[in-house]
Order: C-alpha cells, then sequence, then structure tokens
C-alpha cells in the first residue's frame, strides 16, 4: 500500500458468510423447533457478516477508507463475501490459501436475541508467520488497525498488535468471547493476558468483560474503569446492549445511553455496527463520548435489520442519520478530499476504495475467478469441442463465430486469433443472422456461440436458425444448464460468480473468461493442426511478430 493508498481502518479478524435462521424461540438440550419462514418462503438467508468485516462496513458506510487483510478460502463463501467487499468499497489483502472460508450458523428468535454456531475455517488457520509475510506494510501505513478476540488465533492477533505498536499505528482490540472460551480454542492465557495489555482501545462486550474484573459487579462503567486498571490501556469501552456503553479513560469513567431502535429485529452484531461507528467518530475528531453516541446510533439500526453487515447502504446510513444528531456529516470523504481537490479525489476513488486500488480489487476478482474457473475445467470438454471442430474440418466445413453484446467482440476476435492460428474462421454477426447473414453458413459448418447466460433472445434465434442450416454448434457459457449448453453439440464452461467492479454488473471477468476459454482451444487446435512458425508467419508478415515469427521459419 502506497502512500496515495492510505487506509483510515484496517483489521484483521472475522469475515464470515452467516446463515441466518429465524425461530419462535431459542430451544435447549433436546428440543426441536420449526424454522419460521423468512422472505419468499425459505427457511435460510446468507448474510456477509463477520465481526471483523461488520465493524470496518460500518465505518466504511459513514465514510472511513476501510480495508481487511488476513487469509481467505478461494471457495463460494469466500467469494460471496468478496463480492461484497468490492460492492461497499473495503479495500482488502487476502491471501487465499486457507481450508475453507468462515461461516456461522444464525438462529434469531421473535425477540432478536440469537444463538451463533460458528465454523472459522481460514480465520483460525492464520498465522503470526503469515502476517510478518504478507501483511506489514498494510499495518504500518495504516490510520489505525483492529483485531480481535473471537476467532483469530491470540497469538496472531499479538502479532498484529506488535507491528502496529512499533509503527506508532493506533490499535484497537474487540473482545467478542469470554475468556474462558478464548483460552483452549484460540492460544492460552498468558498470550490473552497480553494481547489485553497490548491494545490501545479495548473494546469487550459486558458479558466478556465480566470473567477479567469479577470483582466490578454488573455495572458497566465500574466494569470498564477494572479493565483499564488492570491492562492499562489509553481506552476501554464496555458495550452494554440496550443499556449502551460505558467508557473509561485517564480521567475516570462515563456510561453513554443507548439509541433507541424502532424495533428489535434481531441483535447479531449490534457490537459491531457500534465499533465501527465509534471508530468512524474518532476518526473525524469526536472525544470518546462523542464517539460513542454515534456508535450507539449505529449499534441501533443494525438491529433493526435481520442480519449484521449494512448490506442496504442507503437504507441503514438513512437510519443512522436519523438517529444521530451529532456534528460531523456521515456517509462523505474525508475533508481532505473535498474543496478544490472533490474532482481529483473522485477520480481516484473508485467505488469508495483509494486512489488506484478500485482497479486492482477488480482485477483481483477476474483473477480469483479465473483461478475457479480454471479448477472446474477438465480436458475431456475441450477435447469433445476439438472434436466437433475437427470433423466439420475434415469435411470441408467451416467456422463461425457468435455473439450478443459483448461477447460480439469476444467473438470477433476469436475469429481472428483462430484465423490466424491454422482453423479459417469468420465472425457471424449475431443479430443479423435472421435478417439474411445465415448464408454464410451451410450444412456441415460449425458455429462457436458465445453467452454468459446462455439465454439471450437474439442468439437463441440465431443458433435455431443455423442448426436448422445444417451447423453444429459449440457453446461458450457461463451456465452449463442454459438453454444454449442443452442445445449445443459441446459446451465450454466460462462462469464466473462475480463481474468486479462497483457494480458488479459489466461484464468484465466474464469477458476475460470467454476469451481465455477460446484461446485455450485455439491454442489445441494449433497443436492438432500441426500449425508451424512458417505457416504462422505467411498469415502474420508484418510487424513485431512477423519479424519474430520470420526467426527460424
Amino acid at each position: 500500500m502506497s502512500a496515495a493508498l492510505r487506509l483510515d481502518l484496517v483489521g484483521i479478524g472475522s469475515v464470515v458468510a452467516d446463515r441466518m435462521h429465524r425461530v419462535p424461540r431459542l430451544i435447549g438440550a433436546d428440543e426441536k423447533i420449526i424454522l419460521r419462514p423468512l422472505e419468499g418462503g425459505r427457511a435460510r438467508e446468507v448474510h456477509v457478516g463477520g465481526l471483523m468485516l461488520n465493524q470496518l462496513g460500518w465505518a466504511a458506510l459513514l465514510g472511513l477508507r476501510t480495508g481487511v487483510f488476513g487469509k481467505q478460502a478461494d471457495d463460494e463463501d469466500g467469494r460471496f463475501l468478496r463480492a461484497a467487499m468490492d460492492r461497499h468499497g473495503i479495500a482488502r489483502q487476502l491471501v487465499l490459501d486457507g481450508s475453507a472460508s468462515s461461516f456461522a450458523d444464525i438462529y434469531v428468535d421473535d425477540a432478536g436475541s440469537r444463538a451463533i454456531y460458528m465454523a472459522p475455517g481460514a480465520t483460525s488457520e492464520t498465522t503470526p508467520d503469515d502476517v510478518r509475510r504478507h501483511h506489514v506494510e498494510w499495518i504500518r501505513r495504516a490510520g489505525r488497525v483492529s483485531t480481535e478476540v473471537s476467532q483469530l488465533p491470540l497469538a496472531t492477533a499479538l502479532e498484529v498488535l506488535r507491528i502496529a505498536r512499533e509503527a506508532r499505528v493506533p490499535t484497537v482490540l474487540d473482545l467478542d468471547v469470554p475468556p474462558s472460551q478464548a483460552v483452549g480454542g484460540l492460544g492460552d492465557t498468558a498470550t490473552l493476558e497480553a494481547l489485553l495489555a497490548a491494545a490501545d482501545l479495548l473494546k469487550p462486550s459486558k458479558s466478556a468483560a465480566r470473567e477479567l474484573v469479577p470483582q466490578a459487579g454488573e455495572d458497566a462503567a465500574a466494569i470498564a474503569a477494572a479493565l483499564r486498571e488492570r491492562f492499562h490501556n489509553a481506552a476501554v469501552v464496555v458495550t452494554d446492549g440496550e443499556a449502551g456503553c460505558a467508557v473509561a479513560t485517564g480521567d475516570g469513567a462515563f456510561r453513554v445511553a443507548a439509541a433507541r431502535a424502532r424495533s428489535v429485529v434481531d441483535t447479531t452484531g449490534a457490537g459491531d455496527a457500534f465499533l465501527g461507528g465509534l471508530l468512524f467518530g474518532l476518526a473525524r475528531g469526536l472525544g470518546l463520548q462523542g464517539a460513542a453516541v454515534l456508535g450507539n446510533a449505529c449499534g441501533a439500526a443494525c438491529v433493526e435489520q435481520l442480519g449484521a453487515f449494512p448490506e442496504d447502504r442507503e437504507a441503514a446510513l438513512a437510519r443512522v442519520r436519523a438517529l444521530y444528531r451529532g456534528p460531523v456529516e456521515l456517509g462523505a470523504p474525508p475533508a481532505r478530499a473535498r474543496g478544490r481537490s472533490a474532482r481529483r479525489a473522485a477520480a481516484a476513488d473508485d467505488a469508495g476504495l483509494p486512489g488506484g486500488a478500485a482497479s486492482l480489487a477488480a482485477f483481483d476478482v477476474a483473477l480469483e475467478e479465473l483461478r475457479a474457473l480454471r479448477s472446474r475445467l477438465d480436458a475431456a470438454a475441450f477435447d469433445r469441442a476439438l472434436g466437433v471442430l475437427q470433423g466439420a474440418r475434415a469435411k470441408g466445413g467451416r467456422v463461425h463465430v457468435t455473439g450478443i453484446g459483448k461477447p460480439e467482440h469476444v467473438a470477433a476476435y476469436a475469429a481472428s486469433l483462430l484465423a490466424s492460428t491454422g482453423t479459417p474462421a469468420t465472425f457471424l454477426h449475431g443479430t443479423e443472422v435472421v435478417h439474411g447473414s445465415a448464408g454464410q453458413v451451410v450444412a456441415g459448418d460449425v458455429v462457436i456461440a458465445i453467452s454468459n447466460s446462455g439465454e439471450t433472445p437474439e442468439l437463441r434465434a440465431a443458433v435455431e436458425c443455423v442448426v436448422r442450416l445444417g451447423a453444429r454448434v459449440v457453446a461458450v457459457t457461463g451456465s452449463l444448464t442454459s438453454w444454449l449448453a442443452r442445445a449445443a453439440d459441446a459446451v465450454l464452461d466460462a462462469g464466473v460468480a462475480r463481474e468486479g467492479g462497483g457494480l458488479g454488473l459489466a461484464p468484465r471477468a466474464s469477458v476475460a473468461a470467454e476469451l481465455l476459454v477460446l484461446a485455450a482451444l485455439s491454442a489445441a487446435l494449433e497443436e492438432a493442426c500441426g500449425f508451424t512458425r512458417r505457416d504462422y508467419h505467411a498469415r502474420h508478415p508484418a510487424g513485431a511478430l512477423g519479424r519474430k515469427s520470420r526467426e527460424g521459419a
């Protein structure tokens, strides 16, 4: 991360696909209960979640430049979560070598209380060595670093705080689970004690904090003061549910009343939303009391929705603005990015990412999707496509390539590539097929048809037309169950789960997948027909490639 890409807040910890269920009540051992239907009659919804991603999401919603780092897996849950990061402008530095991305099954009752069963996966596999090897610069260049006691090994979290402290970067630790649960599952008592003392700002929930200072009783302010006295943090903030929070500093302890939610739908992640709001307030120059007021507003907005992450950005921001009447502007970029330099900042902040990070994030999406596609591809599918194409050529058949929309441009490239590497091919205009261009196709020809969805009506009409004329079809599609895949003689997978970019709509990764699948097919055809350097030079005598192909021809 260069100086131009400095982030206000970076974090490592729980990044989770939350599988949400509604139940009339939370049950105990040996009990059974029927799930309540969710929207559309479904029994389960998958939401973006995880303590750290929730925290960063709410901070980003309000206007901080945030980023997440650590370990994930290149699996369905991981791609789902990374797509959410891209949509919400959360930069990332993730190593995708984990066994599985984290998920949780969450059961929420009619009062909004919940039970959470977590599978930490890659988060629990992150080691101090991983941090030193991959993430030191992110930590050193951040405005603030946040980590947690929930799923991340204690030794790893301690290493993060050590690196930050050496770089004089302020640190935050969210104690999300009771110490008795953390010790054994995440590390030992000595490491936990060192970790709690290493944080500048310690943010435990009241239920987690009580074990550490039982002598403080039930009062959140007394608990906060006792924790600070024990661990010598610059500040301790204890969240206390519907009672708000308590803050302890060197000047004493005080309470901050909760904001009033319209209704309590789900209490999952309210503390994460609170901390995101608190850290935004601190970054904007509010004192701890003012920042805690804003944090309470975020916590109240969070409990009004199912799921902890602010997936509906407009609705979540509107609720925080309604609940908070403080002096800072919410949902705006930092003050340094406004004024006369606003246009430059806007150009540098695509989808909320600083500088060119939006470009790199889109690039990362494409790489991840291509890697996932490569893992699915097998030689047999290419062999079937080669069989169709070589069989047609042996009988004098020709190759045509077609598509609609962005795949039309891919088709033009593919026809040119095939022709220059030993397989004569022509571009077939998809929408013109049914208006006379089908005349270039005769019985025995092959049409390569490209469509991400495989359901485009204009392409379907074109394919039906050429099939009636006796052509065979090779489909390149993102959907192996689509009409096009079913109608084709051979099918090549070019599917992606995400496109990249702030909206995730424009064809980006899918176009890259289609291009590379066709390029791979052309390489196999080149080998199969015994295409030589001399043959290439005969078709491409000009330019740098002409000069290069001439050598040794």
